[in-house]
């Protein structure tokens, strides 16, 4: 099994940054891609960003420009730099990874337990 866990959420004002950290551990042979989600109250998970072990990111239009993604092979960690973070930013971020637990097993899918990041004056 793979876990992930999150870290970084928090409490922040409009215009201001934060750095969400999630690391896998467990049974990993190796990791395709992780990335992040986000979940507003009453709203579906949507995409934020993603990373491949090779390098390929993908954004969502609402955060292009303001958010950066990157990944420690080594560390088997992905970071999420959100900067000038606006009040529609606010939601439980979840980390995502896609992983191969034994070598020729089948990739999963896995995800975090979530980190709440609330933007407000």
């Amino acid at each position: 099994q793979v876990q992930l866990v999150e870290s970084g959420g928090g409490l922040v004002q409009p215009g201001g940054s934060l750095t969400l950290s999630c690391a896998a551990s467990g049974s990993i042979f190796s990791i395709a891609a992780m990335g992040w989600y986000r979940q507003a109250p009453g709203k579906e998970r949507d995409l934020v960003a993603t990373i491949t072990s090779g390098g390929t990111t993908n954004f969502a239009d609402s955060v292009k420009g303001r958010f950066t993604i990157s990944m420690d092979n080594a560390k088997n960690t992905v970071y999420l730099q959100m900067n000038s973070l606006k009040p529609e930013d606010t939601a439980v971020y979840y980390c995502n990874c896609t992983a191969r637990p034994i070598r020729f097993g089948p990739r999963d899918n896995y995800w975090g337990q979530g980190t709440q990041v609330t933007v407000s004056s």
